[in-house]
């Protein structure tokens, strides 16, 4: 089937956009029945909101290994009094705690 360039409208921002014939061809080899709706940039925008639930990228914490005292970052708050561990030491804590 040939397929020739369309001009769609983003339902979300209201621009123009144009759905390539390769896109086409894509959709319809995928099984996909429905045309685009959003525009590459909306498209985007929302599938980086649904990746992280709409809270940004995940801020990381600069801290000190309490085992081998490397420089690490973990991807939440570090406690008062609660240990904290670079990758490589909690891999190593894991597969010793496991193998118990």
């Amino acid at each position: 089937m040939d397929y020739e360039d369309k001009t769609l409208k983003c339902r979300d921002c209201g621009r123009d956009f144009t759905f390539t014939a390769g896109e086409q061809a894509f959709y319809s080899e995928k099984g996909f029945e429905n045309e685009p709706a959003r525009c590459p940039e909306c498209r985007a925008s929302k599938k980086r909101e649904r990746n992280f639930g709409g809270r940004g990228p995940r801020q990381l914490h600069e801290v000190v290994c309490d085992e081998c005292g490397s420089s690490t970052q973990v991807p939440f708050v570090p406690r008062e009094g609660r240990p904290v561990y670079c990758r490589d030491c909690f891999d190593k804590m894991n597969s010793r705690a496991s193998a118990k």
